[in-house]
């Protein structure tokens, strides 16, 4: 059980305190509720972008990351299409330090035309480096505009198209900061070697009379269900031929998401797994093969993604897949294969936990979802999942018609 307590400070702004005695460390987590999803479809990559200008000083810090490393402190931060956080660890005596800084850029970013042409640089050569010039950096950009037809999943993080950047003016900036970078649309988490009433007092000291902003009520467009197959066929400068393949799937709180990660365990989780097994070591047809899911928010995607052999046929791989595919929405999974990815699973959460760092982003991460105590609920959802689940989900999942098939050729 990990404990914790929560306040809401009289801004809106959400605060939880997750004291750990057994290290010296403490950690500051903030987490906006804004992702790649938020953005306007002809500016995108605005979340991302963010990401970069809140490193670029704030009206009364000219510079985040000095202040910091005199405190013996490190800080990240990372974006997805459904969040934002920004994370720093330090000795728990420097607490104040942190709380003084993630508080001064939440007040208020120095927006400037240098530190947006600095930043746009960064960005901008970021997407030319993994996204256009990379071999198969272009696959999720096609993948997401193949998949999604309507809800804003349909662009990756860093955006839809370089010229969304490129094109940001200061205004933009600044308008899509005071939307979303307020305590309204924040969770901070305090974590380590802090006592729960000092904590909660540093908040209120620090982002207590930074203003409210206004709560940003998410009116997203769902995506429809998908009915027919769809395929898209690429050539490109590449070493091997790839086969991408994906379908839809149930959304984070629902069960079939519980279900969706066991099935990709079972499928692809490793070299004990059934695609590895079969498709990678005996039939030798693909060099590697994973099969994982995005973990969105809102309805996600389930993957298979694969290089295949050099001199393999694309066809004989697909239809490879194909029959792995029939096997688990005709066959049951026996009880001791559905225990061994449970205990896999179960594994891979407790050590998550291990990690002060990871542990602050959980508790920030499930109260964005809209129950924190999930951090200590969400294994008994796992546990249930039936054989029959997997079963009947897979059918569900796998059907023909919910298909979207990316085939990248090598013009070698």
């Amino acid at each position: 059980m990990i404990q914790f307590n929560k306040y809401t400070l009289d801004n809106g702004l959400r605060v939880i305190i997750h004291e750990d005695k057994s290290t010296p460390m403490a950690v500051v987590n903030v987490m906006y509720d804004v992702g790649a999803r938020d953005e306007n479809p002809n500016q995108t990559g605005f979340a991302h972008l963010f990401e970069h200008l809140m490193f670029g000083g704030s009206v009364n810090i000219e510079d985040y990351d000095e202040p910091l490393q005199r405190a013996g402190g490190e800080n990240n931060a990372y974006t997805t299409n459904d969040l934002t956080n920004y994370y720093c660890q330090l000795p728990a005596e420097n607490l104040e330090t942190a709380m003084w800084l993630e508080s001064d850029r939440m007040l208020s970013l120095a927006f400037n035309k240098k530190s947006l042409e600095t930043q746009r640089k960064v960005v901008c050569e970021e997407f030319k480096e993994h996204y256009i010039n990379k071999p198969y950096g272009d696959v999720w950009a096609k993948m997401r505009a193949l998949t999604y037809t309507t809800h804003p999943y349909q662009w990756m993080t860093i955006g839809k198209e370089l010229s969304h950047v490129e094109n940001a003016t200061l205004d933009d900036v600044k308008n899509f900061f005071k939307k979303h970078y307020c305590p309204a649309n924040a969770i901070v988490v305090i974590a380590g070697n802090i006592e729960t009433a000092k904590a909660l007092e540093l908040a209120n000291k620090w982002f207590g009379s930074i203003p409210s902003g206004e709560k940003y009520n998410r009116n997203l467009p769902q995506e429809p269900l998908q009915l027919a197959a769809r395929e898209l066929d690429v050539t490109a400068d590449v070493p091997l031929d790839a086969l991408v393949k994906a379908w839809h799937i149930d959304s984070r709180l629902e069960k079939g998401y519980y279900v969706a990660d066991l099935i990709t365990e079972v499928l692809g989780g490793g070299g004990s797994s059934r695609l590895f097994q079969k498709l990678v070591k005996e039939k030798q047809l693909f060099s590697n093969l994973d099969c994982y899911h995005f973990g969105s928010v809102d309805k996600g995607l389930i993957a298979i993604e694969g290089k295949l052999v050099k001199g393999k046929s694309m066809q004989d791989a697909e239809q490879a897949i194909e029959e792995e595919l029939q096997k688990i929405m005709t066959e049951l999974v026996s009880d001791s294969e559905l225990q061994k990815v449970k205990n896999k699973t179960e594994s891979v959460i407790a050590f998550e936990d291990m990690a002060l760092m990871s542990r602050a982003n959980s508790l920030a991460f499930y109260e964005l979802l809209g129950d924190v105590n999930m951090m200590n609920t969400e294994l008994q959802k796992y546990q249930t999942v039936t054989t029959q689940d997997i079963l009947e989900y897979s059918k569900q999942i796998f059907d023909k018609n919910n298909s979207n098939t990316l085939r990248y050729y090598s013009k070698n």
